[in-house]
């Protein structure tokens, strides 16, 4: 389909910053985007809208997750991480079915196009069934089965867990059957051993991705480390990992190894493949220098890792030092929402009162951090800017509101004004996902009964 917008105000990425061009057009042809200036260009279209009072912007990219935590939105506020995990999460995540993930993550995915999020990281369970879903909606995902090993003495082989990160990865790679284990994740696939239509279509087109995961230094062990690092030693995919997230997490490992968690997992050859780390709020110095070194993302999550009261990532040091930096909300237990403006907006203030310097972060790192840097991180180099030849992954925001005007600096309005409810219209490779309240691939009604029915269950 080829599509024209008009008369709008169009974000675009320069060398020395963002520029809004005002009153212009962007044009998508299928899944990218084939122009974007002043002038109309004289073509056949199938659909030409007017944008007036709406800004088109990249969409944004989520770049730490865990989706189907929609179902315990909120579950132990107040606690620390330690018993926040095994005391309100740990206990109910054991009782969370296929079902259950499927339904959280289509919750997830509602809340996310309705907010502008058009690609997420999503770490967790049952991610075959995860990954239907995201097919089904549209939304890019990458995807990892949360890698947690507790038992020491186990070898690696005798655990499921190591062989279910590897098939999960093999499988979307079209290299590998789906092993019994998760066949239950995609129970149509009984007879046929291959993947659903909607999934191989996703993986085909690079919507969907599926990536290895190491939960954090202290939920795993040396064996599973080494056999997750010796595996993608020969697979070569990206890493999903929670890094130095407590100041007791962070001191604890130095006192069992002598190195910190960003050092342990470099030792033990995790950082020869790329890796996207969430939180990062206690890394040392040496740490920024290890990751700028490897090409590791860090992952800022300021409102989790404020709610949960572990301090706050220093993001311009980071970026002093030369590492990407992306965002993400973490999952909805420790936010509650999975708003990326407002991550934006936190991420802003944190730092610039932490520094006390008003110039610690720009606008545009904001911008880049919530858009290109986290594409960057999931492998994506073809969106997260509205340019020619880009995937048209695109979000309308609706500047009319009354705190929105007046536009004096349009760009500092998205970080500093802009709400998630601002969002009129959410697209993902040329196709609309979302507009004005309405989702065009998810059943709303069943979605949200579904969620309160697998609620009502869990906690009752």
């Amino acid at each position: 389909m080829k599509m024209l917008f008009r008369n709008a105000s169009v974000l675009v990425r320069e060398d020395d910053g963002y520029n809004v061009l005002q009153g212009a057009c962007l044009a998508v042809d299928g899944e990218y985007i084939s122009y974007v200036g002043f002038d109309e260009p004289d073509e056949d279209w199938d659909v030409v809208r007017d944008m007036s009072g709406k800004m088109l912007m990249p969409g944004l990219v989520n770049a730490h997750g865990h989706s189907a935590m929609t179902l315990v939105r909120g579950a132990g506020s107040g606690l620390p991480l330690e018993r926040w995990l095994n005391e309100a999460i740990f206990p109910v995540e054991a009782k969370m079915t296929v079902d259950d993930i499927v339904v959280g993550t289509a919750w997830a995915c509602m809340e996310m196009l309705a907010s502008g999020t058009t690609q997420i990281a999503d770490m967790y369970d049952y991610p075959f069934a995860a990954a239907l879903t995201y097919a089904k909606i549209g939304i890019k995902a990458n995807l990892a089965r949360v890698g947690l090993c507790f038992d020491k003495e186990i070898e690696p082989g005798d655990w499921p867990r190591t062989a279910e990160c590897i098939n999960f990865i093999n499988v979307l790679d079209g290299k590998a059957d789906i092993n019994p284990e998760a066949m239950r994740e995609l129970p149509e696939t009984a007879e046929t051993m291959a993947l659903p239509a909607e999934l191989k279509a996703a993986v085909a087109s690079g919507r969907v991705k599926a990536d290895f995961s190491l939960h954090s230094e202290y939920l795993t062990t040396d064996k599973f480390v080494k056999a997750i690092s010796e595996a993608n030693s020969v697979m070569h995919k990206r890493v999903n990992i929670h890094v130095s997230e407590t100041e007791k997490e962070h001191m604890e490992c130095i006192l069992r190894r002598s190195k910190t968690p960003m050092e342990y997992f470099a030792d033990m050859g995790i950082l020869d493949q790329p890796v996207y780390a969430a939180h990062c709020v206690w890394v040392t110095d040496r740490d920024l220098k290890i990751m700028a070194e490897k090409g590791v993302t860090l992952v800022h999550n300021p409102t989790s890792n404020l709610k949960l009261g572990n301090g706050h990532a220093r993001i311009p040091e980071a970026i002093a030092a030369g590492v990407n930096v992306a965002l993400g909300t973490d999952g909805c237990a420790s936010n509650n929402n999975l708003n990326m403006f407002e991550e934006m907006h936190l991420a802003a203030l944190v730092a610039k009162g932490a520094e006390k310097d008003p110039t610690a972060l720009t606008d545009a790192q904001i911008l880049d951090m919530a858009t290109v840097n986290g594409a960057r991180a999931l492998g994506r180099t073809d969106t997260g800017i509205l340019k020619a030849g880009f995937k048209a992954d695109i979000i309308a925001i609706d500047m009319t509101a009354p705190h929105m005007l007046p536009a004096l600096d349009p760009v500092a309005l998205l970080i500093y004004s802009a709400q998630g409810s601002d969002v009129c219209m959410t697209m993902v490779d040329g196709k609309v996902l979302y507009e004005d309240g309405e989702f065009f691939t998810i059943d709303r009604e069943k979605t949200e009964k579904d969620l309160l029915e697998a609620s009502a269950r869990l906690f009752g």
